[in-house]
């Protein structure tokens, strides 16, 4: 049986890329998996099925109040709980890099509806559930570039600095209501080769910085984020934790 048997768990952006792995993950610890996603996740829910989890697939538009609402409604439908939210929907694959006056002003905006407005829509959504139960854990995805200020796509690096403050003042809100709150941070990850491409040198540069000086993959967040779902991590609310391999210690 496995640490999450019994368990239900939301992944926003869980139909691809690193999402993917946060719900192989979940699956193979027994949690039954909702797969939220602007795409369609049926690939993931058979991929979840193989591997003994119980999963549905849902549409939704983290900006939207609405959609969020829906997928809450439809994933306590499904499975009669909502015991975690993991926040990992984001835009930044198609992002505009470069200097701050290239950055147009309605990427700027759809960057914070998504990164920052979603998490706290969804957290929204699934939090009244969450109470009536008395638990529930929340996990939000931030990003290394805040920390180094990393230049080049202002807006990301902004909102993603957000997450920390809206994590921090959730967890206080929260708390009465036994529900846990938490931060997970991901050093840079080339979770495929057209990503990487994107940014040639980066994945050298930013290794030969870490204590363990090799790639980091999606499947070295997986662990961290089991904890914070688990009852293992019951006491541990309103704290960012790292996973880059030792590439600074903060």
């Amino acid at each position: 049986m496995g640490m999450l048997e019994g368990q239900v768990v939301i992944v926003t952006g869980g139909a691809g890329g690193i999402g993917s792995a946060y719900c192989r993950g979940l699956a193979s610890e027994g949690a039954s998996l909702v797969v939220a996603d602007l795409v369609d996740g049926s690939e993931m829910v058979a991929e979840a099925e193989e591997l003994g989890a119980r999963a549905v697939s849902v549409h939704v538009d983290v900006s939207d109040a609405a959609s969020t609402e829906a997928m809450a409604k439809a994933a306590h439908d499904a499975f009669g709980k909502i015991d975690a939210l993991v926040n990992n929907a984001a835009f930044y694959l198609s992002i505009t890099q470069g200097p701050m006056e290239d950055i147009p002003p309605d990427e700027w905006d759809l960057c914070f509806a998504v990164n920052v407005k979603g998490s706290w829509l969804c957290a929204r959504a699934v939090s009244p559930y969450m109470r009536a139960q008395g638990s529930g854990k929340i996990v939000n995805i931030a990003s290394m570039t805040v920390n180094d200020g990393t230049p080049g796509f202002l807006h990301y690096v902004a909102s993603k600095a957000a997450i920390w403050g809206l994590t921090r003042s959730l967890a206080r809100e929260l708390g009465n209501s036994g529900i846990s709150v938490n931060t997970l941070t991901p050093d840079y990850i080339p979770h495929d080769a057209e990503y990487a491409a994107k940014q040639p040198g980066v994945d050298e540069l930013i290794t030969a910085r870490r204590a363990f000086k090799r790639t980091q993959v999606p499947d070295d967040m997986v662990g961290t984020l089991l904890y914070l779902v688990s009852p293992w991590s019951d006491f541990v609310t309103g704290q960012n934790i790292w996973v880059n391999g030792g590439s600074g210690f903060h």
